[in-house]
């Protein structure tokens, strides 16, 4: 019985697919299928019942999903020890991250890790999505928000700290809001978050009540990137994680509004998180992964380094 037809068995029990893990692993669903009938012959016992439309496990597969999938995880454990006994990290680290946040302070350091570590390889899985980290098979995940309880070991990378921010030309045209209330009468840039509408919440820096301000405008987007291209445009006024729009502000390109007032779109006191399944052993690859990102991200998210560094003097 060939090692690698069980791992394909368990991972086909897990996603619950043969083409995703025929996509997973870069190879055709005919390749899935032969280690499935392969290892259906070996134990003369058929694993799937499948139609054109879905694949369901028989009841001898859970039994034996239920008995393989923790010896085979600790099979891998095992080979993971082995490859961590060299003094470097080595082989693959999988990191997912959601697409903006990832492009403007991961995918930059990258290149910084890789030189440290050159026996490493790196595929980034960067969607918005909250992905299952052991489904996928994923060492590292970077989310931000309010974490929910899981089984997840997670460490604090750095605040998320919003901006309320429009173009110079906005401005000019439809005036600078003196107070939250003002925001009512302008064209917002909105960024739908579920079960929160479309308000926006502010509170005064020095302390006191949270105001809530209801929003509308022409242009909603679940993507930063294009709130901030509109922004910059002069279709209204954004609120956006500074990190997102850090650049614009230290070039003019964007002007930051209401100083006086912390602000957000859904809760206040959000942080970026890096996180990895719970384990009796962690993987060097991981541990030297999430160390630099902690590191990297002690004075708050990398974007944001110019617009929070001190003004340098005079020449």
């Amino acid at each position: 019985m060939d090692v690698r037809d069980l791992a394909t068995f368990v991972d086909v029990m897990r996603r619950g697919s043969f083409a995703a893990v025929a996509r997973d692993r870069h190879v055709a669903p005919s390749s899935v299928s032969r280690s499935i009938a392969a290892l259906e012959g070996a134990l003369g016992a058929r694993l799937f019942q499948r139609t054109t439309r879905k694949l369901s496990p028989t009841e001898a597969a859970v039994a034996y999903f239920e008995r393989v999938a923790p010896l085979l995880d600790e099979l891998e454990r095992a080979g993971q020890l082995a490859v961590d006994s060299a003094e470097a990290p080595r082989g693959t680290l999988r990191v997912t991250a959601p697409v903006t946040f990832a492009q403007l302070n991961l995918t930059p350091l990258l290149p910084e890790f890789a030189r440290r570590h050159p026996d490493l390889a790196f595929e980034l899985l960067l969607t918005d999505a909250s992905l299952d980290l052991v489904q996928e098979r994923v060492d590292v995940a970077v989310r931000m928000g309010r974490l929910a309880d899981s089984s997840l070991i997670a460490h604090r990378l750095c605040a998320m700290a919003y901006t309320l921010c429009a173009s110079p030309a906005y401005l000019r045209r439809r005036g600078r809001p003196q107070e939250p209330a003002d925001l009512a009468r302008h064209d917002c840039l909105v960024y739908p978050v579920p079960g929160y509408g479309v308000r926006w919440r502010f509170r005064p820096e020095g302390g006191g009540d949270v105001i809530e301000v209801p929003v509308r405008g022409r242009v909603s987007a679940s993507n930063g990137v294009a709130l901030r291209q509109c922004a910059v445009a002069g279709m209204g006024i954004a609120l956006t994680p500074r990190w997102n729009v850090a650049r614009e502000l230290c070039e003019g390109a964007l002007v930051a509004l209401l100083p006086g007032y912390e602000a957000t779109v859904s809760e206040f006191g959000l942080s970026a998180w890096a996180l990895y399944p719970s384990a009796r052993y962690v993987p060097r690859k991981v541990r030297a992964f999430v160390d630099f990102l902690k590191q990297k991200f002690r004075g708050g998210a990398p974007a944001e380094a110019e617009l929070l560094s001190p003004p340098r003097p005079a020449s």
